[in-house]
């Protein structure tokens, strides 16, 4: 069941008009006598390799995507273990400090990648500020007696942080090729347009409806593959199933209390 519900959702509106006008197009086909038998292997050089290759760069992104924010998640949780146990009185204070600016950071993260557009400046304004509210409270690490070096290792996670973050914001900016997918979606939607005297030679070769049915899987089978480039394309959109969560907080209320 959940693998039909997610090939369901690759149907849209979309699917249906191709599907349709694909249909439309055999008809008048047969009406006015035209068909051609026309190389099927046209449809594997010009439409399925570049959707292919859209789909696999789009995936590259989203793992890369993925291991940057798990590489945040984890240096982060490193600079809150750093102000808990490294100060030699224990301070509560700096764990609780540290322990805010990282759900804040966490927050100001989901926001950027998910709500804001991508050239949200007042939504990246406010991540490079917690950046900046971690390093000053980094400089207190200092003061509380921590070793010269130690706080130097801090930093260097602050850095990681940032480093990662702006790896993601890239992926965020920068897209698969705009001009290949431009291509794509244009034969991918015209394609079964272009092939509909093919598909009436089908219909006259074979069955009555047979062209009609090729024509519709044809159109149907291209328009999935673009949806799933697209869906892929933007791994913080939230739309779905193999989009990065931000659900971060939901896991680490046990780490990162107030």
């Amino acid at each position: 069941m959940k693998t039909t519900r997610h090939f369901l959702t690759m149907i849209n509106l979309q699917a249906f008009v191709v599907v349709g006008l694909s249909m439309i197009a055999v008809y008048f086909c047969l009406l006015f006598e035209l068909t051609v038998n026309m190389p099927t292997g046209l449809i594997g050089v010009a439409i399925v390799f570049p959707i292919v290759f859209s789909i696999n760069a789009a995936y590259r992104r989203r793992e890369e995507a993925l291991s940057a924010y798990a590489a945040i998640k984890g240096h982060t949780v490193a600079m809150v273990f750093a102000h808990r146990d490294w100060i030699p009185n224990q301070d509560p204070d700096h764990e609780a400090r540290m322990c805010f600016l990282a759900e804040r950071l966490f927050v100001t993260l989901k926001s950027y990648f998910i709500d804001a557009k991508v050239h949200d400046q007042d939504r990246f304004d406010d991540v490079y500020e917690v950046f900046s509210d971690v390093s000053n409270s980094i400089e207190t690490l200092r003061i509380a007696g921590v070793p010269a070096n130690e706080v130097s290792r801090v930093n260097q996670y602050l850095r990681n942080v940032m480093i990662d973050f702006e790896k993601m914001r890239n992926i965020l900016v920068y897209r698969t090729p705009t001009s290949l997918r431009a291509y794509s979606q244009v034969f991918l939607n015209t394609f079964p347009i272009l092939f509909a005297p093919y598909f009436a030679y089908i219909t006259e070769q074979h069955a009555t409806y047979s062209g009609y049915f090729v024509a519709g899987l044809y159109g149907l089978v291209l328009v999935c593959l673009e949806n799933v480039q697209e869906r892929l394309e933007n791994p913080y959109d939230g739309f779905g199933e193999d989009d990065i969560r931000f659900n971060t907080l939901d896991h680490y209320r046990h780490i990162l209390p107030k």
